[in-house]
């Protein structure tokens, strides 16, 4: 049985670090990348980045099949290649920073080159849910958390919610707390 790993929080400076790349085919990502998975579920998370489990590495485990099968996507080393469309808002979640949901800016489409555990080389593309979780999740590779991602104001009044929902107990998977 894997150990449980725990989702590091913000404003935990770990996560404003750029990740180191990994070694393709490093047979010890199969174990991590177990680990981010399990961490992910049970935080019904659809994304999840190493950082987010304290490892400094350029690892991505992703899922946002809406079946009740787990099917995870995982990404070693992922870059962008290719953004297309006109940015759209959307709220985000992140389980590393629990209790808000963010409007964050993000163009619909993406387009990722990335290894598998295996080591060997792929390329992804998606729009709606997958094409932002991609971007969401390689910007906490380049230390980019969703208080980054999002416009100045809208930051401002993101990192206040946060502060109140932290105080009311906000937990890993929580993307709505109620702020009086």
């Amino acid at each position: 049985m894997l150990p449980v790993v725990s989702i590091v929080i913000a404003p935990d400076p770990l996560l404003r670090q750029v990740c180191e790349p990994c070694t393709p085919g490093d047979h010890s990502l199969k174990k991590l990348a177990k680990q981010m998975a399990r961490a992910m579920y049970n935080n019904n998370g659809c994304g999840i980045a190493a950082p987010q489990v304290g490892v400094t590495k350029r690892l991505v485990v992703i899922d946002v099949d809406d079946s009740n099968e787990q099917n995870p996507i995982v990404l070693v080393n992922p870059e962008i290649m290719e953004l297309k469309g006109e940015p759209e808002t959307q709220g985000e979640g992140c389980l590393s920073c629990p209790g808000i949901t963010v409007p964050v800016s993000r163009k619909p489409w993406a387009r990722v080159r990335y290894y598998d555990l295996d080591g060997e080389m792929w390329e992804i593309e998606g729009d709606g849910l997958l094409g932002r979780c991609l971007q969401h999740e390689i910007d906490h590779l380049n230390g980019r958390t969703l208080f980054e991602s999002c416009d100045p104001l809208t930051r401002i009044r993101a990192l206040e919610a946060y502060d109140e929902a932290r105080k009311k107990g906000a937990k890993p998977g929580d993307t709505s707390i109620e702020v009086d």
